[in-house]
């Protein structure tokens, strides 16, 4: 494995051990109360993110035993380009760090199928050029819509389509987008 490889490899294994350690420490304080591994591709990019989710406790649109309710999402992922700088095989690695606020309508016992949407602030440690997309902006605005269920609220297995753009702030400005499959568990 290249230097480069094991350096941006730790990096992520020392965000992922930060975000692990404070989501047990809030948990106890309710703060925190879902954490999430999510797996995605898109052309020429991968994509692997932690997540911890803090309910927003509170329900709209009550009725026939389905609501809306919503949490907040606060991430930590790592990108990885297979075509960097339009180059087949040449790699570029980017850590992201995000929040959204995101609405889900679903039973009001949050357990069964539910579908979500979000849209949030992200930071990515360097601009990303992979494949002839480019952003050229480190901030973007990540969006998805998704759907999911909820076992017994113990597991939550849910897939959506995630989409990251500056929101024409700077050109180019092609976007990025993913196919995410999420394994989510409560505290």
């Amino acid at each position: 494995m290249p230097v480069r490889s094991i350096h941006s490899f730790s990096k992520l294994l020392i965000a992922l051990t930060v975000l692990i350690s404070a989501q047990v420490a809030c948990a106890a304080d309710s703060l925190i109360d879902h954490a999430s591994l999510e797996l995605g591709s898109g052309p020429d990019v991968r994509i692997v993110r932690l997540a911890a989710q803090s309910d927003w406790k509170a329900h709209w649109l009550v009725g026939g035993g389905r609501a809306m309710s919503g949490y907040w999402d606060a991430s930590i992922a790592q990108w990885r380009g297979t075509a960097y700088r339009d180059v087949a095989g040449a790699h570029q690695n980017i850590t992201s760090i995000g929040l959204t606020p995101v609405f889900r309508y679903g039973s009001e016992g949050k357990t069964g199928w539910y579908a979500e949407a979000g849209i949030g602030a992200h930071v990515l440690s360097r601009v990303y050029n992979n494949a002839g997309r480019r952003l050229s902006t480190a901030f973007q605005f990540g969006d998805h819509v998704g759907a999911g269920y909820v076992f017994d609220n113990r597991w939550d297995l849910g897939i959506k389509l995630q989409h990251f753009s500056n929101g024409g702030i700077k050109e180019p400005n092609s976007g990025v987008n993913f196919v995410m499959v999420k394994l989510a568990r409560p505290f």
